[in-house]
């Protein structure tokens, strides 16, 4: 498919509690690369594979939780254009000028129904390790160090209001819908997988009262084994681990949740569908949730539906 409008997921902003433990988790355990520390003390980060020069934001706060979540556009013109079609549909945006985040473009600013700052924004320096534009290795030792996932891969996030959001995301900004959960009338869709690209998913939502929740922040793996070996990495850090290593049924993805310091979700993740635009979406019903969630176990974690930063 061509990649025309809304290209993926470009960063999530996250706030946390003690930006010193949490630098030395995101760079030391999950295995991110520092990039920059900026005027306002916000540290960056990018996945070892990525190229733009951050996909990760830290910024200390007293509560945890998420900022904001962006992804990146195709061109300026594009961005223009969003934001228009923005506009039009009754979204309140705001410009925020180039420079703001550490070599990162101007961006546009909206809330969206379920009560979450999006962004989008069409440009941000690149910043690719050094050889891997030509004749690049297949990794490199940063591919080694903690975690090491290839790049931030997509969010879910909780709030009201969810299938308002379904509207936008697929009317104005392209997206499509890939799976969805309904809720118990049979009708109501309650949990929704929305894709930009042939992903399972680029980004999801979950109804929930509380307005602009983050569940999870989600970074991919290469496969079942670097899962497993994240796992053992997790345990000799005493990360605190919710569920996994296991496999979904929604979306098929292969996964382990944990938290980091300031209690904040984050997923790591390996294989899942691949999708395409024209395939209509899978439904799961109520009832089949607790295997869409953990298919071995076919179990309802608790804390999953009500742990939300």
């Amino acid at each position: 498919m061509a990649l025309t409008g809304v290209l993926r997921p470009g960063h999530a902003q996250v706030r946390v509690t003690d930006i010193a433990s949490a630098s030395h988790f995101y760079r030391d355990v999950l295995g991110l690369v520092e990039t920059g520390t900026d005027g306002s003390g916000r540290v960056y980060f990018k996945a070892w594979d990525e190229r733009d020069h951050s996909s990760v934001v830290l910024r200390q706060a007293d509560t945890a939780g998420i900022d904001h979540f962006a992804f990146k556009v195709r061109d300026r013109a594009t961005l223009d254009r969003l934001e228009s079609d923005l506009r039009g549909w009754g979204a309140l945006c705001e410009r925020v000028p180039a420079g703001e985040m550490l070599a990162t473009g101007e961006r546009i600013r909206f809330e969206i129904p379920s009560g979450h700052l999006i962004e989008l924004y069409a440009e941000k320096e690149a910043a690719p390790y050094p050889g891997q534009l030509r004749n690049p290795r297949p990794w490199t030792a940063a591919a080694e160090h903690g975690i090491a996932p290839l790049r931030m891969d997509h969010a879910l996030l909780y709030g009201p209001r969810v299938n308002e959001n379904l509207a936008l995301f697929t009317e104005i900004l392209g997206f499509y819908l890939t799976e969805y959960v309904t809720l118990p009338d049979g009708e109501t869709k309650g949990a929704l997988w929305l894709s930009c690209s042939i992903k399972a998913h680029d980004i999801a939502f979950v109804e929930h009262p509380e307005p602009g929740r983050l569940h999870h922040v989600s970074f991919l793996l290469e496969s079942w084994e670097k899962i497993l070996r994240a796992g053992d990495i997790m345990s000799m850090n005493k990360v605190p681990v919710e569920i996994g290593p296991t496999r979904h049924g929604i979306t098929r993805g292969m996964t382990i949740y944990g938290f980091d310091p300031s209690g904040n979700r984050f997923e790591t993740f390996c294989g899942g569908l691949q999708s395409y635009p024209d395939q209509a979406p899978i439904a799961w019903s109520w009832e089949e949730l607790p295997s869409g969630l953990d298919y071995p176990q076919r179990k309802l974690h608790e804390t999953f539906l009500s742990v939300v930063t």
